[in-house]
């Protein structure tokens, strides 16, 4: 039912960014320079909607293995409102973010703890699931040239996710069905080389 509802609310955004009528550079398309490091494809379009507000959405994929039995698999949708300090596509900006996708992870030698979230269990599992949740952002973008902007962004927010766990990267066989966990920490990164129309 929430796959229904995030497909839904992610349509409804394509549709209303669609229909937005641009004039001069009020457009952007941009690449995620931190996902494309990760062998990630990603793509940003992002519209000025109003006087010192612009509509962001982006989406990632990655539907390979990084390295033999080591999973990033991962598909996400990441829509944001942002609210220019001075005028859209330069200088500071604040937004609100919402985000959700389905993921296959595991096999990763981590060893930490953040916020509530133990990654030490990427190391011997593999979780496959879905998540939903938003946040705030804060970012800064820089004009380069006339059509040309680059732009960094963080963000921090609440994750929902549901989950399968499997006792490696390769088995078949659950240890655990139908889990959730709470995420809370940064659920937005981004260093973005932006094309302004």
């Amino acid at each position: 039912m929430i796959r229904k509802q995030l497909s839904r609310l992610c349509m409804l955004v394509a549709i209303l960014a669609t229909g937005l009528t641009a004039k001069g550079q009020t457009v952007g398309i941009k690449t995620n320079l931190l996902y494309d490091a990760t062998a990630s494809a990603n793509l940003g379009v992002e519209v000025e909607i109003a006087p010192r507000w612009s509509l962001d959405i982006s989406g990632n994929l990655n539907a390979w293995n990084i390295r033999t039995n080591q999973y990033l698999r991962h598909w996400f949708a990441q829509p944001e409102a942002r609210f220019w300090f001075c005028n859209p596509f330069q200088g500071h900006f604040i937004g609100i973010e919402a985000h959700g996708g389905q993921y296959n992870v595991g096999n990763w030698g981590t060893n930490f703890k953040f916020l509530g979230t133990d990654f030490h269990k990427l190391r011997n599992s593999r979780y496959q699931g879905w998540f939903v949740g938003g946040g705030i952002t804060y970012g800064y973008t820089w004009i380069l040239h006339k059509h040309w902007n680059f732009e960094a962004e963080i963000g921090i927010g609440y994750s929902y996710t549901r989950f399968d766990r499997y006792p490696c990267a390769n088995c078949g066989t659950k240890i655990e069905s139908d889990k959730s966990h709470n995420y809370v920490g940064p659920t937005k990164a981004a260093l973005n080389l932006i094309y302004v129309f």
